[in-house]
């Protein structure tokens, strides 16, 4: 966080938001912190001391507790515990540039639970003040190569440093020594991938507002130490940086980049935009699908709803009702003896009265068939408000025009009813897979108990949609929307 007064406050008054920028509930908070889940609640910590709370990752409000002040801590699960990392001043707070960064320990996130009490902080990193570099914005990652800790920090003054700590203890390795690693951003974070190492850092500036030019960058390394460069070869520590996120969806200054991996092919990326146009300006908790473009990654856009034809990646064929094919008539020219002289006209696509009346009554099943611009293959999806689950509501899925309803079935099928009534297994999750085609999943299957969290629509034939496992290898899995 660079600037040189900055006052956090969160005003605590409800407000709803269209899935569009960020989250629902009072999602307030500057310099978020990676999302931690604990005991099936979500957690980030921000600027200031406090956080906020969620119980399904979609509603969001103020109740999280961290000791100690500061700006833009990190949190990261270690074994059976939780270790927080923040800045304890830097980044002209006060004035100046000397910094402490420090980390502290609980063993869970909850302040409701007896076991919730914070260990005494411990300093891991300062600066004095003097030289260039700033002790503020740290972020951790615990390398799953090699089980080493590593934390990165640093702002515009000077240079982003990397530092090895303890991952039993939280403290500096004894005679670590600090590397400098990039330049020319702030409020990093370091993720491994693939035989990657990426460095995410925040360029531009902060905390003015609807002004502020906050933006997330990447660069690549095949050490945790560097060097990083970018997708045109130009070096972090000197300048370069390829984007992952700008301003977008009436929201500027995305900054503090956060990663939640949900499932195989599943991500999200979290930050905060420092100004929602829709919310006054204040600075908002965002979270966003993850996609990886060629090994890079790039944010996702925010599922919105609309009509849509579904798309089966497995073949390109169309989610449709298993209703009779009705045929249209057409005054046509044979192709054998084609007057070019004629005047061309279009040709109205077929409309939903022309063909509703021969629908049956009840429940009518689907099928997966070739796109015909055809009513019965032309889908509406629409957000319900309440629950959600990481980053987005649930949706209803209806024929466009009618009220008529998907559904999963308590036989591990999908079909349709006559009406939308809001049932679990109407309700649907909505996921943008990391290669960029979704996966749809019912809130419920009937007869089951919890939450659904693995069974998918599937594409079990070229014509077949089932309920089944999700699989991110198989392409059975994966559907696209294809706006009308």
């Amino acid at each position: 966080m660079k600037t040189y007064q900055y006052i956090l406050s969160f005003i605590c008054c409800h407000a709803m938001m269209s899935p569009v920028a960020a989250q629902v509930g009072t999602p307030y908070i500057h310099d978020p912190s990676t999302i931690a889940e604990c005991d099936g609640k979500y957690y980030t910590f921000g600027t200031g001391g406090g956080g906020l709370i969620s119980e399904d990752g979609w509603n969001w409000h103020g109740g999280a507790v961290r000791p100690g002040g500061g700006a833009a801590p990190d949190v990261l699960k270690i074994g059976d515990r939780y270790l927080i990392i923040y800045g304890a001043t830097g980044g002209g707070l006060g004035g100046g540039h000397n910094g402490r960064i420090l980390t502290m320990w609980n063993k869970t996130l909850d302040p409701q639970s007896p076991q919730f009490e914070y260990t005494k902080a411990k300093e891991v990193a300062y600066s004095d003040g003097l030289e260039d570099q700033d002790a503020i914005d740290p972020s951790l990652m615990l390398d799953p190569t090699t089980g080493r800790l590593w934390a990165s920090y640093g702002t515009y003054f000077g240079t982003i440093r990397l530092i090895e700590l303890d991952p039993k203890t939280g403290t500096r390795i004894t005679g670590n020594e600090p590397l400098d690693i990039a330049i020319d951003c702030e409020a990093t974070d370091l993720i491994y991938r693939d035989g990657w190492y990426y460095l995410l850092g925040t360029h531009g500036t902060c905390c003015d507002g609807v002004n502020s030019t906050y933006n997330i960058v990447v660069g690549r390394a095949k050490s945790v130490t560097g060097p990083y460069y970018d997708n045109v070869g130009r070096d972090m520590f000197h300048g370069g940086g390829r984007m992952v996120v700008a301003a977008s969806n009436r929201a500027t200054g995305p900054g503090h980049f956060g990663r939640t991996i949900i499932d195989e092919g599943v991500e999200v990326m979290s930050c905060h935009y420092e100004a929602d146009f829709d919310r006054s300006g204040r600075s908002v908790l965002a979270i966003r699908p993850l996609l990886w473009r060629n090994g890079w990654p790039v944010a996702g856009e925010p599922f919105k709803g609309g009509t849509f034809e579904i798309e089966s990646e497995r073949r390109g064929y169309s989610l449709e009702l298993a209703v009779d094919f009705v045929r249209m008539e057409q005054e046509r020219q044979a192709f054998w003896r084609l007057d070019p002289n004629e005047p061309v006209k279009p040709i109205a696509e077929q409309q939903l009265s022309d063909v509703i009346g021969t629908w049956p009554k009840g429940n009518i099943s689907v099928r997966i068939s070739d796109y015909m611009f055809r009513p019965h293959q032309h889908w509406t999806i629409t957000p319900v408000e309440g629950e959600g689950y990481l980053g987005a509501p649930y949706f209803k899925i209806v024929i466009s025009g009618t009220k008529r309803a998907l559904i999963a079935t308590a036989e591990c099928e999908v079909s349709t009813v006559e009406e939308f009534s809001g049932d679990d297994n109407q309700l649907w999750r909505i996921e943008q897979l990391t290669d960029g085609t979704y996966r749809i999943m019912p809130k419920k299957i009937p007869g089951t108990d919890g939450l659904n969290k693995n069974i998918v629509l599937y594409s079990a034939g070229d014509s077949t949609p089932t309920l089944a496992t999700y699989d991110f290898s198989s392409d059975n899995s994966k559907w696209n929307f294809r706006r009308l």
